[in-house]
């Protein structure tokens, strides 16, 4: 390999990303123009998906779609609003309200192309009745801390909603439902992503307050008793009123890492593809796949260097301290003490949606002189791990991997260099 590691690196990134834009992955799923169009839609990409639809489809239509602030798109026939991620605020409100609202007038021989994908869950934010756009701030707040998984906090977002869980297609019926979903959860499952509003829950009311307690929550008031009362059911499989619904996903996190993979191969640097579904604390990712990466660079398993680990999925922070960093910065921190300075080893982690949590960075970079810079500048990673400070740590080195929005969502992308 003749590029400099962090080039390299960057580029995986890049065809990742591009493996999931919306422009090359939509049109091929698209359906064939049926009575009238609407087109309502929530998430990272649901801007870009908009504007492939509207340049590929044939006949007439119109619709709605929500995104999050900065990740907007001048669209022709779509109205494209901005809202809050990942706490939800009044503009995600009203837009959620304005979409239920279109598709309960469609009728038998109409279409309602619903464009998904990550952040759906928070910016498509109406609250079920008995309970506030507070209250679900508020339990938003306290699941981002806890440390619970995705489909963990989705199951809890749905029975708190009057459009998620399955709640948006029983609010079209009897017209035909297409979800077209860019995916950002471990697995794919259309009942996960922004918590799957035209798609069957087979989870309960018992199962969300379950969550809440495992987390230690203090809910509104109102919350628990809505969950309690088992008032905030969603439709369940065998609904009929999700007869005619139906979820296709067009990108995935694993079509992500493959396209990062030939960039490699192209490259002369071997590709492994650890997965597309990693889970758990970031911290112990960090160990785990340090330990297999020190296994490459002194026995040559699980590949021999040059080669490249690969790996997506969603891991989780415990916030315990009062630093800045999402979810990839606490990763490479973590990483960067489990290597302790391994010679010929270097990193990258990012969200491919170009936001490492709530930050302005999708990421960072991570070299094997990386411990030894931030000793030269006086920064402690340990300290800096401690207090959940990952963007701190890598702004004072210059290593943060800055692109903006990148109005697409397939998760996590991490990748380990071992020379």
């Amino acid at each position: 390999m003749r590029e400099e590691p962090g080039k390299f690196l960057r580029r995986l990134f890049e065809a990742a990303v591009g493996a999931a834009a919306a422009a090359d992955c939509l049109p091929r799923r698209l359906p064939r123009p049926a009575g009238r169009t609407l087109v309502v839609g929530a998430g990272k990409a649901a801007a870009a998906m908009a504007s492939a639809l509207e340049e590929r489809w044939p006949g007439e239509l119109s619709g709605l779609v929500v995104t999050r602030y900065g990740h907007g798109l001048p669209c022709r026939r779509i109205e494209v609003v901005e809202a809050a991620h990942p706490v939800p605020d009044a503009a995600g409100r009203a837009a959620a309200g304005r979409i239920l609202s279109e598709v309960e007038r469609l009728g038998e021989g109409d279409l309602a192309l619903v464009l998904i994908s990550g952040g759906g869950s928070a910016l498509l934010a109406l609250p079920l009745p008995g309970i506030t756009l507070e209250d679900k701030q508020a339990v938003n707040r306290a699941l981002l801390k806890s440390g619970a998984g995705i489909a963990e906090m989705n199951c809890v977002r749905k029975h708190l909603s009057a459009v998620k869980g399955g709640r948006l297609a029983a609010a079209a019926w009897p017209a035909r439902v297409l979800a077209l979903i860019i995916s950002d959860v471990p697995g794919d499952d259309p009942a996960v992503v922004a918590s799957g509003p035209t798609v069957a829950d087979p989870t309960s009311c018992g199962d969300a307050l379950a969550i809440l307690d495992k987390y230690r929550i203090e809910a509104p008031p109102a919350v628990r008793r809505l969950l309690e009362s088992g008032e905030g059911e969603t439709p369940k499989p065998g609904d009929p009123r999700l007869a005619r619904s139906e979820a296709r996903v067009v990108a995935t996190a694993h079509g992500a890492l493959r396209a990062a993979a030939r960039a490699a191969r192209a490259a002369g640097v071997r590709p492994l593809i650890l997965g597309d579904a990693i889970e758990g604390e970031a911290r112990e990712v960090a160990k785990a796949l340090a330990g297999m990466a020190k296994s490459c660079a002194r026995h040559g398993a699980p590949a021999r260097p040059p080669c490249v680990l690969l790996s997506g999925g969603e891991t989780t922070v415990t916030v315990r301290g009062g630093g800045r960093g999402g979810r990839n910065a606490e990763f490479l921190l973590a990483l960067a003490l489990a290597l302790d300075g391994a010679p010929g080893i270097h990193a990258i982690a990012c969200d491919t949606d170009g936001i490492d949590g709530t930050e302005d960075n999708a990421g960072a970079l991570l070299g094997d002189d990386t411990l030894a810079r931030a000793r030269a500048i006086g920064l402690d990673a340990a300290a800096r791990l401690a207090d959940n400070d990952g963007y701190g740590f890598f702004a004072a080195l210059g290593d943060l991997v800055v692109t903006g929005p990148t109005r697409t969502n397939v998760n996590d992308f991490r990748a380990i260099l071992i020379l």
